[in-house]
C-alpha cells in the first residue's frame, strides 16, 4: 500500500506549522522567550483571563504540562492569577504587570516570521491562504477561529 505525501493536505500543513513553529522558537530563545510562553501570553492578550483548563484546550497541550510552564511565568509576574467570584475554587490567568516588554518583543518576532513565511505572496494570495486554511479547520469541526481583520495591540491589556 502506498500514500501519496506530495497530495497529502495534511501533509503540507502539519509541515508548514511545524516549520513555522521552529523559527518563531529560534526567533523568541533570545529573549529568554519559549514558543509556549509565547502562546500562553498571546491567547491571555487576545482573549482575556482564562482558566488553566481553558488556556490548556487552546494551546492543544494538557493542563498539567501547562502548568510547569505557568510557574516559571508567574515568577517572572509575565501572568497572574485571580481567583473567580462565582467559584473559590476556579482560578483564573492573565497577563501579569512584566508582560508588557515581552509582547512587544514577541509581536517584532510575529512579524518578522510572518514576513518571510510570505515572501513572495500578493496581499490577496495571503488572504486566499488565510480563507483556505480557515475553511480546513471548519471541515474538521473546529469553531473557534481569530477575528477577521483585527489584532491584538502591544499596548492592550
Amino acid at each position: 500500500m502506498t500514500y501519496d505525501f506530495h497530495a497529502s493536505t495534511g501533509y503540507w500543513v502539519t509541515l508548514a506549522a511545524h516549520h513555522y513553529q521552529q523559527h518563531v522558537d529560534a526567533e523568541l530563545r533570545p529573549f529568554g522567550i519559549t514558543f509556549r510562553q509565547f502562546q500562553v501570553i498571546a491567547w491571555l492578550k487576545y482573549e482575556g483571563p482564562l482558566t488553566q483548563s481553558e488556556l490548556a484546550r487552546r494551546m492543544t497541550i494538557e493542563p498539567p504540562t501547562l502548568a510547569g510552564i505557568m510557574t516559571r511565568m508567574e515568577s517572572m509576574q509575565w501572568i497572574v492569577r485571580a481567583s473567580c467570584d462565582q467559584d473559590r475554587r476556579k482560578k483564573f490567568l492573565d497577563v501579569g504587570p512584566a508582560a508588557e516588554p515581552v509582547w512587544e518583543k514577541i509581536v517584532a518576532v510575529l512579524n518578522k516570521v510572518r514576513e518571510q513565511a510570505t515572501q513572495g505572496m500578493s496581499a490577496e494570495e495571503v488572504e486566499k491562504l488565510h480563507d483556505l486554511l480557515c475553511q480546513v479547520l471548519l471541515n474538521l469541526g473546529e469553531t473557534a477561529q481569530p477575528a477577521r481583520h483585527e489584532e491584538t495591540s502591544v499596548n492592550s491589556s
